[in-house]
């Protein structure tokens, strides 16, 4: 979702975040990298973004499940 205010203010931008796919799957350690300037609820909603994916493959390594951090660029982009 847009948020309102961005919205109302046409700001646009992409927020960079990090987070870990641990070993069982799931999804954490959700940290935003890079802000939009002027946009503080960007942030926000691209964390909720990210903690309502659904569980993930884990990476595996030699065979065994690891912990796998990734990057992830978000935009918000009005039409």
């Amino acid at each position: 979702h847009y948020p309102p205010m961005e919205l109302e203010n046409g700001i646009q931008g992409t927020v960079n975040l990090s987070f870990t796919v641990y070993k069982d799957g799931h999804i954490g350690d959700i940290k935003v990298l890079r802000s939009v300037k002027g946009g503080p609820n960007f942030d926000k909603e691209a964390k909720r973004v990210i903690e309502k994916m659904p569980p993930w493959k884990p990476g595996k390594m030699n065979g065994k499940s690891v912990n796998v951090t990734y990057n992830l660029p978000v935009t918000f982009k009005t039409n």
